[in-house]
């Protein structure tokens, strides 16, 4: 089969496929030993693997970009960014590279875009706008908000608020994955102390800019943004008192979410409101990093999470509470079942694992169907 994939492409895709270790391109070519069928392909394979080759039979492709890697030519190769970026360029090389980016390729270099002098053009940096707000290309490149939301907190100030304010265009067409729900829905993000800690944890060399706190924000602000008459309601220590505006962008409500940040976390304080206003909903959904110590103790094994969505639920019998743990460990505030989903961790694709488990579609049978779909 991986003899069959070299057969069935050119010189030049094989070449632009040689980015990336661990397996290399050329770590596969030692190993399943393609026949070349060509002079030029067998300059190929040797140019890759190290072994001898008649430079004069390489493809026109690979010539180029070994003339730019020495210097005999300024014209940038159209080939993979990965293997320009080792390479000593200079402002013009990275304004070509960008100028002939992908959707993708872009949103991920906004910053060595800014460090390499790109956006001193002022009609390179309207093509990169144009191009991150273009819904098609959005559409096509499968964005999803917490991809973009990534790219907004991680752009540096040296990036023109033209382009920063393309990514907020961006995330509407986005949240076209983030779905709608049904009846009354109440979003609980938690904008204690400890949601400030990096969604990643610390570590060295790796720690995320983007913190719990801008997550819980982000789905708080996503889920009101498609259902707008969903209430969202932050608590720390107790519910903090913060009005939303529907019609405002993800972007917008997110920061003022993530702005609040302070107090212990009593992830009890939403299902108290709840009751205690005799609120009728089909969905409750959390977001916290569950470091609840503040809740009253119960002497049974029970938390009072629970004992408090019992007595919503009494009330709502169709209810579905929803706990999406961003920093998941061994415990959890409310027990599984079949009106209770804890989601640990978080990615684009918890929107959907609600919205499945919301229609009461996430179970073992929708799956096998799901899978035995795929087409192989």
């Amino acid at each position: 089969m991986a003899q069959k994939w070299f057969d069935a492409r050119s010189d030049e895709a094989i070449f632009k496929a040689s980015v990336g270790n661990d397996p290399s391109l050329a770590d596969v070519i030692k190993m399943v030993h393609p026949k070349p069928s060509t002079p030029s392909r067998a300059a190929l394979y040797g140019y890759l693997i190290g072994k001898p080759y008649d430079a004069a039979l390489l493809p026109e492709l690979v010539k180029q970009y070994e003339a730019f890697k020495r210097g005999d030519t300024r014209d940038v190769p159209a080939v993979p960014f990965e293997m320009l970026t080792a390479l000593d360029l200079g402002t013009r090389e990275w304004s070509e590279i960008a100028r002939n980016g992908s959707w993708q390729m872009t949103r991920m270099n906004l910053n060595t875009f800014a460090r390499h002098g790109v956006f001193a053009s002022q009609a390179l940096t309207n093509l990169i706008a144009g191009r991150l707000a273009d819904p098609t290309l959005v559409a096509k490149a499968r964005a999803m908000p917490y991809q973009l939301m990534i790219a907004h907190t991680m752009v540096s100030n040296d990036v023109p608020a033209a382009v920063r304010d393309a990514l907020q265009s961006a995330m509407e067409v986005a949240l076209k994955n983030v779905p709608e729900l049904d009846g009354n829905v109440f979003i609980c993000p938690d904008v204690s102390g400890s949601m400030s800690s990096p969604i990643t944890g610390v570590r060295t060399g790796s720690t995320s800019a983007v913190r719990c706190i801008d997550v819980a924000a982000l789905v708080a602000a996503a889920v009101l943004r498609k259902n707008p008459r969903a209430e969202v309601i932050p608590f720390e220590n107790q519910v903090v008192d913060l009005r939303l505006n529907a019609r405002d962008s993800v972007m917008t409500n997110a920061q003022k979410l993530s702005k609040i940040g302070g107090g212990g976390t009593n992830c009890c304080a939403p299902l108290e409101l709840l009751n205690w206003r005799k609120a009728m909903g089909n969905l409750v959904l959390y977001v916290s990093d569950n470091e609840s110590w503040m809740d009253p103790r119960r002497g049974d094994r029970s938390t009072e999470l629970m004992r408090l969505w019992k007595v919503f639920k009494a009330r709502n019998p169709k209810a579905k509470l929803v706990c999406i743990d961003i920093q998941p460990n061994g415990t959890s505030q409310a027990a599984e079942g079949s009106d209770i989903l804890n989601v640990g961790g978080f990615s684009d694709q918890v929107f959907e694992t609600v919205a499945e488990f919301v229609a009461g579609r996430l179970n073992k049978d929708h799956w096998v169907g799901v899978i035995d779909d795929i087409s192989l």
